[in-house]
């Protein structure tokens, strides 16, 4: 570490000591612009045997139990670097140089498990149904659901999982380190938005190391240090996976995809069915250019939203359609017929040419003629007794008069044939 570095770290340590309570706001608007105290606090922690660490990690306590939003998250932005090097201690067995790693963890942990009277807090998540829409699925779009009477007793039901109450710790051991760390993973990914470009990219860097450190695939991304595996669980894994997924589209596409390849590797070999799961969903979701996305303003997962549409097709078959559709069928209007305003109708085309090709004769064809004549009278005639029609019986006698009163006076159809 570099002398002028640590001359920063003092002075941003001493500043803070000295600061009144009024000048708290202002102070914590201006200290996220600060990108040279933020470098050199990160090689503070990196180095365990630093003389500086100590005094860090109880600044950075002293910013989180404040109360102010922007302290909060400044001390949030270090957690992902925070843990690794809790982890590479620990799997190293020298626990003694990371013990103002493990009690800024700690406090960070027991206070997150309590709200502001002290009561412990019991965190609820609600599990979306895919019956109904979202800005993720559309119902209509994933095909027909059976409605079976067990399906319709849930629909609208939503179906909401807590977590909680968490125990507070006092130190961290074997057994409950990785539901500390998992939470405070957890407490992470809740602030993302505000997390800069350099914490999203540590995040990225220590879940590849701590998925491959031990492995042979450690030698091929060529981390050097630890060579000991370091122990994961399944849930702490997909709290990583929760933070590599809003890294890809903020900025990071290359090292969230190096860390996904890397925790699909230890998930394999672990045999972990929940973060094969989430890493495969999420590698299967990803397009298949790299995301060039702006580092600034607000950061957010881009969705793409499936259009409102009608629900009801324009075609669809109604009873007025079919009514409709029948009427259509037995009239044609013919615009160059003025005849057609008063109802007449005309009879649509016959074909008369026999199956085998032949002519027929002049008894055959009158024969034929007649009785297909006689069958349509006798459909206009049923047409007219029908009783959705008796309103409309004026129109229908002028159809059985002007058809009967062609007849007479021998007007050949558009649709009969001259021999």
């Amino acid at each position: 570490m570099f002398t002028s570095e640590k001359g920063v770290v003092e002075e941003w340590l001493s500043e803070f000591k000295t600061l009144p309570e009024t000048s708290l706001s202002n102070y914590a608007t201006n200290l996220k612009d600060k990108s040279s105290l933020v470098s050199s606090l990160y090689k503070v922690i990196q180095e365990p045997q630093s003389e500086l660490l100590e005094p860090v990690c109880h600044q950075l306590f002293e910013f989180y139990r404040s109360g102010e939003e922007q302290l909060l998250q400044f001390t949030l932005q270090f957690l992902p670097e925070l843990i690794w090097c809790y982890l590479s201690v620990s799997a190293s067995r020298n626990v003694h140089s990371s013990g103002c790693i493990e009690a800024l963890l700690l406090g960070v942990y027991n206070l997150e498990i309590v709200d502001k009277q002290g009561h412990s807090k019991v965190l609820s998540f609600t599990i979306p149904s895919l019956s109904k829409p979202s800005v993720y699925h559309e119902p209509s779009s994933i095909g027909s659901m059976a409605l079976t009477e067990s399906a319709l007793s849930q629909h609208g039901l939503s179906k909401v999982m807590y977590s909680g109450p968490h125990p507070q710790r006092e130190m961290l051991t074997a057994q409950n380190r990785f539901e500390v760390l998992t939470f405070l993973l957890l407490c992470y990914n809740a602030a993302l938005t505000y997390m800069p470009s350099v914490s999203l990219q540590s995040l990225c860097q220590i879940s590849s190391r701590i998925s491959v450190c031990g492995y042979p695939r450690q030698h091929v991304r060529k981390y050097k240090g630890i060579s000991s595996r370091i122990p994961v669980s399944s849930g702490f894994m997909v709290q990583m996976l929760t933070g590599i997924y809003f890294a890809f589209y903020n900025g990071e596409w290359d090292l969230a995809q190096k860390a996904l390849d890397d925790i699909i590797y230890r998930a394999q070999l672990e045999l972990y069915p929940e973060p094969l799961l989430v890493a495969n969903a999420i590698k299967a979701s990803l397009p298949h250019g790299a995301m060039k996305s702006s580092k600034e303003g607000t950061r957010c997962i881009q969705v793409e939203i499936t259009p409102t549409a009608s629900r009801i097709s324009r075609n669809a078959v109604t009873s007025m359609s079919i009514r409709g559709h029948r009427w259509k069928r037995h009239e044609q209007p013919d615009n160059n017929n003025d005849t057609t305003a008063l109802g007449i109708l005309v009879i649509p085309e016959i074909s008369v040419t026999s199956v085998a090709g032949e002519r027929t004769g002049n008894g055959e064809k009158g024969r034929a003629l007649g009785e297909i004549d006689a069958q349509h009278m006798q459909g206009v005639q049923d047409t007219a007794t029908d009783p959705r029609t008796e309103s409309k019986g004026l129109p229908e006698i002028r159809r059985q008069k002007s058809v009967r009163k062609m007849m007479e006076d021998g007007i050949s159809s558009p649709g009969r044939v001259q021999f």
